[in-house]
């Protein structure tokens, strides 16, 4: 039997490869911010890895006009797929809109302002107090008031359990898999009892959920989706405020209108920092060949921090979104390009923005920085701090 050597050239491009790979893993920020100098708009990691930062590019491959790409989406994907047929993914995206844009605007003068109030305290731990205040805001529009309050306490222990910035690492796996076998079993039975009831018209999340299909439709998916709403609100929210607090209180500039705060927050540290994709079929991006073995990777971290499109574009400096070229610049894609844009993706930054004015209206925060590394997994989470509150003089 005969073996075939690897040629030098070779063995010395996949160890860079294996180099690259290993880098990312360790430290996939810095791995990130070295390569930053570098023209290549597609970043090799591993054998068949590449990141795409070109702006551009990023929007080809998240729109898909083309179909070079399995059909995917961050929302609706399933541990059995994409969650469908795409008529229930239009029914849920349209319901869920319309309920939260109610929601929101019912209680944007007098409840949000009364809420926020109550829940201040003067100094407070960061990033997961503004995680519980954003459930805790939020929460009537996941589940009913009326709803069992049973499942109102399981909701509570996923946002504890699975939710806050790498609360997943500090469970015992025995306790992470006790609690998914709770959550399959009583969410499934709520989704079967809501379907049952069939009410004309959803009054929470989860009537959105178990009216976008028939009964038939497995009951596991249907949870999964309505997890992915349970994690938006209270992972991804809470995230992005807890940017914007963190901005605020380690910048000297603390002037800006909170709406531009939250925009460069969600520049600088998009909480939904990779976004992978599948080829399904052979093609070029960013000048890289890949195909159906590869795996291709849209990167919002790295693309909204591309200097060609943002000056000074690693700095935090909210006076940038003062102009109207600012709030168009195709650098900008923290909710995702086309039609899996996130649905939310207008009305999150506003309430976020609407939070962080009735903490700073009658206030000034310092930050206590317990690290200044970010918590990376899935989503990008600020660093640990304590936020003190003092009363404007």
């Amino acid at each position: 039997m005969s073996f075939l050597r690897p040629s030098p050239e070779n063995t010395g491009r996949d160890a860079a490869l294996a180099d690259a790979d290993s880098a990312f893993r360790d430290d996939p920020l810095g791995f990130l911010d070295r390569a930053s100098a570098s023209a290549d708009a597609a970043l090799p990691i591993g054998r068949n890895g590449f990141i795409v930062r070109d702006p551009e590019d990023a929007r080809a491959v998240l729109r898909n006009g083309d179909g070079r790409y399995r059909e995917h989406s961050d929302f609706f994907h399933t541990r059995r797929g994409v969650f469908g047929p795409a008529s229930a993914q239009l029914k849920i995206r349209r319901e869920s809109r319309a309920l939260l844009r109610a929601y929101l605007e019912a209680g944007r003068e007098r409840a949000l302002p009364a809420f926020v109030e109550g829940q201040l305290t003067p100094t407070s731990e960061w990033p997961d107090f503004g995680n519980r205040l954003a459930y805790r805001y939020l929460a009537p529009l996941l589940l009913a008031p009326d709803s069992p309050p049973r499942l109102r306490r399981l909701l509570g222990r996923i946002v504890e359990r699975a939710v806050l910035a790498n609360a997943r690492a500090r469970q015992p796996r025995l306790r992470r898999m006790l609690l998914q076998f709770a959550t399959t079993l009583q969410l499934s039975r709520a989704i079967e009892r809501r379907q049952q009831a069939a009410r004309a018209q959803p009054v929470d999340l989860l009537d959105v959920v178990a009216g976008a299909i028939g009964p038939g439709q497995r009951l596991d998916e249907l949870t999964e989706v309505f997890l992915s709403f349970v994690f938006a609100i209270a992972g991804s929210v809470g995230f992005v405020l807890g940017w914007s607090m963190y901005l605020i209180g380690t910048h000297p500039d603390r002037t800006a209108p909170p709406e531009w705060v939250v925009q460069e927050a969600l520049r600088l540290w998009p909480v939904a920092w990779l976004l992978a994709r599948h080829p399904a079929q052979d093609h070029d991006i960013s000048g890289v060949a890949v195909g159906a073995h590869d795996d291709v990777i849209v990167c919002p971290y790295g693309v909204h921090r591309n200097p060609n499109y943002w000056p000074q574009a690693d700095d935090f400096l909210p006076g940038r979104w003062s102009t109207p070229e600012s709030w168009r610049n195709p650098a900008f894609i923290p909710f995702g390009h086309g039609p899996h844009r996130c649905v939310a993706a207008d009305l999150s930054p506003r309430l976020v923005a609407d939070i962080l004015g009735i903490v700073m209206r009658s206030r000034t925060v310092t930050v206590e920085p317990h690290s200044t590394r970010p918590n990376v997994a899935a989503a990008l989470a600020p660093p640990y701090f304590r936020l003190t509150l003092h009363p404007r003089g």
